[in-house]
């Protein structure tokens, strides 16, 4: 009984870390998080469900406070974190797999949802395809890019970092 309870509050601790970790690294980033053309560095920690299943709560939240806290209207704020919550469960879902595939599923759901909320949602005049093309590479720079830098630093301390505590 005493493991599942300690295991739970790691689980928490490391969800929560990785929550405020996000939110942080959104706020100070602000100016290149958000808009038609964007690349949300806190992006890059989409990686993250790779090393623990704490992660997916945790990118889902810390995106949902970032974009209250950034001022998004309630379909970015819905459907912007959903966008990060389905890339989070489908990168733990490939957690086995190659490390190159890590950062597809969060690149695929922010290029697929992320223009819809602008066209629709902020009247933003670009055409649908042309945003899929620009929230595309920017989360190919944040997710693709810096999440594998994040993914080689943290690979080689894995069990050290995200090992359950006995």
């Amino acid at each position: 009984m005493k493991t599942t309870k300690t295991l739970s509050v790691q689980f928490i601790a490391q969800a929560a870390m990785i929550a405020a970790i996000y939110v942080v690294l959104t706020l100070i980033f602000a100016p290149f998080g958000y808009g038609e053309v964007q690349v949300r560095i806190s992006e890059a920690l989409t990686i993250l469900p790779v090393f623990t299943p704490a992660a997916v709560p945790g990118l889902f939240i810390g995106c949902l406070l970032s974009n209250i806290l950034g001022g998004c209207i309630v379909p970015d704020i819905i459907f912007g974190s959903l966008a990060t919550l389905l890339g989070a469960v489908f990168t733990y879902m490939l957690r086995n797999q190659s490390r190159f595939l890590a950062p597809v599923p969060p690149i695929l759901a922010n290029a697929l949802i992320m223009p819809f909320v602008l066209k629709f949602g902020y009247q933003v005049p670009l055409p649908i395809p042309f945003m899929m093309l620009t929230v595309g590479i920017g989360e190919i720079i944040s997710c693709g890019v810096l999440g594998l830098i994040i993914y080689a630093a943290l690979s080689r301390y894995k069990s050290m970092i995200f090992r359950p505590v006995s």
